[in-house]
């Protein structure tokens, strides 16, 4: 299985504003860390505001920021609302109707036993995990450079 560049996305949003707490993250200035376009970040912004994991806050001064403590997101909460499709073969799909043994395969349940797998490390991990995991990423990504600069 393979993620898209969306979720992949929306976790280093979320990583850039945990590591950048306690002051509002910017578009341009986490496009700029991860090189990548503003466009493409404001696409991605839209199903974490949705879902609460991101919040606006509009007007000059403005920015986002984490719309829950980094320890309540976990990889698996950002998946399930980034990832459109699950289905690691044709028989996962709803109208799958060409294989005779959809109902009865023992490959299909192997698979969704993976799947299952795949989501419970997932969901073991948080954003807060990630970012403690690497205690300089703050200036990996040219945070403390900016928080300098602010003060």
């Amino acid at each position: 299985m393979r993620l898209t560049r969306q979720t992949n996305y929306a976790i280093r949003i979320l990583m850039y504003c945990e590591a950048n707490s306690g002051r509002l993250s910017h578009v341009p200035e986490i496009a700029g860390a991860y090189k990548v376009s503003e466009l493409f970040l404001f696409k991605i912004l839209k199903p974490l505001v949705d879902n609460g994991f991101i919040e606006t806050v509009r007007g000059r001064h403005g920015g986002i920021r984490l719309g829950k403590p980094a320890t309540d997101i976990s990889l698996f909460d950002i998946v399930r609302v980034t990832e459109e499709n699950f289905a690691m073969a044709e028989c996962f799909e709803n109208d799958a109707v060409d294989c005779p043994l959809v109902d009865s395969c023992g490959m299909n349940a192997a698979l969704r036993e993976a799947l299952g797998a795949f989501f419970e490390v997932l969901a073991r991990y948080s954003i807060d995990d990630l970012v403690k995991a690497r205690p300089n990423i703050a200036a990996i990504l040219g945070i403390s450079q900016l928080k300098s600069a602010a003060a």
